[in-house]
């Protein structure tokens, strides 16, 4: 599984600031766990329900430099959140986007793209249930995804409070959205971020200067 701009994108946005325990839901490679691991010090537990990433992020965290803070477990989130007695400070997902399209014969592929086995409503309604009273949620959706997510997160009391508006590059329309959701109602805080500038493969100031902590070169 190779490193995604979009797992990056979340994992270097997600502020991880007084959490104790953090979620990574659909952790895949463990990329944003770790990314998160190097900002804190929080205990972080990552869920996936395929064995090969189970696999694949289990030698990554054990290779890296905090393997006593980083746990992976294979199970869905429904079975998660019906069995865990930890209520977390951070939930982090970069979740399957594709909803009704066509699917590759690659079954590990299509569940790692495609929203079939966990829609984006049932993601945020069995996350606030393992969420703490001031606790935090994080994803990255696309647009369209995104905002139909904010609307379902009012109608079940959850509430996004700060959301950014993703662009490939200057003139083009945004692709993606971060989102951060809690408890509580606040007044939502609204920007936009440029990955490139139109000068191709060239990544814009505002791009560099939130991810450079995570590259050797950039």
């Amino acid at each position: 599984m190779k490193v995604g701009t979009d797992g990056v994108l979340l994992g270097a946005w997600t502020e991880p600031e007084n959490a104790g325990n953090i979620l990574d839901i659909g952790t895949g490679s463990g990329l944003i766990a770790l990314m998160l691991a190097q900002k804190c010090n929080a205990s972080i537990q990552a869920i996936d329900i395929e064995p090969n990433a189970i696999q694949q992020a289990l030698e990554n965290f054990e290779n890296s430099p905090w393997p006593e803070r980083l746990n992976v477990e294979e199970i869905s989130l429904q079975d998660f959140s019906l069995k865990s007695e930890t209520k977390f400070d951070l939930i982090v997902s970069n979740p399957p986007f594709f909803v009704n399209s066509l699917q590759t014969p690659d079954k590990n592929r299509t569940s790692a793209r495609h929203a079939n086995d966990l829609t984006h409503n049932d993601l945020l309604l069995c996350a606030k249930r393992l969420l703490s009273k001031t606790g935090r949620i994080s994803l990255i959706l696309p647009v369209n995804e995104g905002l139909q997510n904010i609307e379902y997160g009012e109608s079940i009391q959850l509430y996004c409070n700060k959301l950014v508006y993703v662009y490939p590059k200057p003139d083009v329309q945004p692709k993606r959205v971060l989102l951060e959701y809690s408890l509580q109602r606040n007044a939502r805080a609204i920007s936009k971020l440029e990955i490139e500038t139109n000068l191709r493969h060239q990544f814009s100031t505002d791009f560099i200067a939130l991810v450079k902590d995570f590259y050797l070169n950039l």
